[in-house]
């Protein structure tokens, strides 16, 4: 195996554990929020249904959180086997950053063993939402970290370069870098709001099944609004991701929009096709582009044309922005006329149709996530570090890669198939309606 093949099948081995990991992790870092949003309902309304969204809510992440660990595991794996370049050149600067993000993690996995293990020795639930409050903390900050090291590599900066060596490593000063606030921000609503979506899509398949039970329709309708409040959050953290990329990554946004040419008054391109340097059959919003990477109508923004032709990202990672914006979008707006159509009592809400458009927000949300996370990491190439070290000076140089590729996409079709089997499982041989009986029973049994 050549040079180029082992940075392909790098890059190929690297993509397919970020895609797959993003899925788990994503989930990993909304669905504790659901939890604790539900069960403080619960206890504000006293109405145990909410409780009950909780504890089955609990019962499925523990699950996700298991599969988590082991693609992250693989992921710190083939930082060190498949980029050994760059773990040489930076490793001293992002381990910090790893270091806090595992410590995130076990600081999560403490307190979510000792919330699930302590269900029914509490009498008073506010005591035990405590619990929960370490959970979603550690679960988000999981996530900034290991983020904030992805915002790095897009703006390096805490060091000084002697002799191909980073020296003068100041750590806080590198994770602090001009990309970290709009990357930590987006990432963390954009996975409150999917966890939301997927949530919300499992209880309308569930009342689309057949199974009108109220616990459902609350769960829809806390879901929802959840994840209308936080697709509106991450639009306007995305105007801020624009203007980032304009003062910081200019290549990239002129990459995501065909902005072939420098200019004023730039419109903002949504689908389309490339042919012979021109962009056809696009929508083109008028004046948008400017606005987005400056604030202002009419604002030059740099074009294609201001780059060399081997630092310019590839152009396809346009219909990765036109995906993650389309679905964002419809996302919104579907959460909104529900919300909208609750309050004033419209019954397309409840519709079997609309309840179905519901169901495919679940999935289309995770299309998002991975439409958005290769955006982020192909648009940055060349480079594997921007500006300092290129992605094929960063690979390893081993001829074994194919083979790792072969194993390790194995690993996850058995940890994804598995998931899903476990999941079904647990929730079919334990019916929302039957928990309810038995608890009812139980309350009655106790007065008794």
């Amino acid at each position: 195996m050549g040079n180029e093949e082992a940075v392909f099948f790098s890059r190929i081995l690297t993509e397919t554990t970020l895609s797959f990991h993003i899925i788990y992790a994503t989930i990993g870092v909304g669905v504790p929020l659901m939890i604790m949003i539900a069960q403080w309902v619960g206890i504000k309304k006293n109405d145990d249904h909410y409780i009950l969204l909780a504890r089955r809510w609990a019962r499925g992440f523990i699950i996700t959180v298991a599969v988590g660990v082991v693609t992250g595991t693989a992921i710190g794996l083939q930082l060190s086997l498949l980029w050994p370049n760059f773990m040489e050149l930076a490793g001293n600067v992002i381990a910090l950053p790893l270091f806090m993000e595992t410590f995130a993690f076990f600081f999560e996995a403490i307190f979510l063993g000792i919330y699930l293990y302590t269900w029914d020795r509490f009498e008073n639930q506010k005591k035990h939402f405590l619990l929960l409050i370490p959970v979603a903390i550690g679960a988000s900050f999981s996530a900034v970290f290991i983020t904030i090291v992805n915002a790095f590599m897009n703006a390096p900066r805490g060091f000084d370069i002697v002799n191909g060596e980073f020296v003068n490593v100041n750590p806080l000063l590198a994770m602090f870098n001009p990309a970290m606030p709009t990357k930590v921000a987006h990432v963390v609503a954009t996975s409150y709001m999917t966890a939301a979506f997927v949530l919300a899509a499992i209880a309308a398949f569930r009342l689309l099944k057949g199974s009108n039970h109220e616990y459902h329709k609350k769960a829809l309708y806390l879901t929802m609004k959840v994840g209308l409040v936080f697709a509106i959050v991450s639009a306007i953290i995305g105007d801020f991701s624009g203007k980032y990329l304009a003062e910081y990554q200019p290549e990239k946004l002129a990459a995501a929009e065909w902005h072939l040419e420098t200019s004023e008054n730039a419109p903002l391109i949504m689908y389309g096709i490339l042919k012979d340097g021109e962009v056809k059959y696009a929508i083109k919003i008028p004046y948008a582009l400017s606005f987005l990477a400056h604030g202002s109508f009419t604002q030059e923004v740099a074009g294609l044309d201001q780059f060399p032709e081997d630092e310019v990202p590839p152009l396809y990672i346009h219909y990765l922005f036109d995906i993650m914006v389309s679905i964002g979008i419809w996302m919104t707006l579907l959460a909104g006329v529900f919300w909208l159509g609750v309050q004033r009592g419209w019954k397309m809400v409840s519709a079997k149709w609309f309840r179905w458009l519901i169901v495919l927000g679940g999935p289309l949300s995770i299309v998002a996530i991975e439409a958005g996370w290769w955006l982020a990491e192909v648009g940055r190439q060349p480079w594997i570090l921007r500006g300092v070290m290129r992605t094929e000076d960063a690979a390893t140089t081993s001829g074994h890669v194919d083979s790792m590729l072969v194993l390790f996409c194995l690993l996850y079709l058995v940890l994804g198939v598995g998931s899903v089997v476990v999941l079904r499982r647990m929730f079919r041989n334990n019916p929302v309606e039957r928990e309810i009986e038995d608890r009812d029973t139980e309350k009655g049994g106790d007065v008794l």
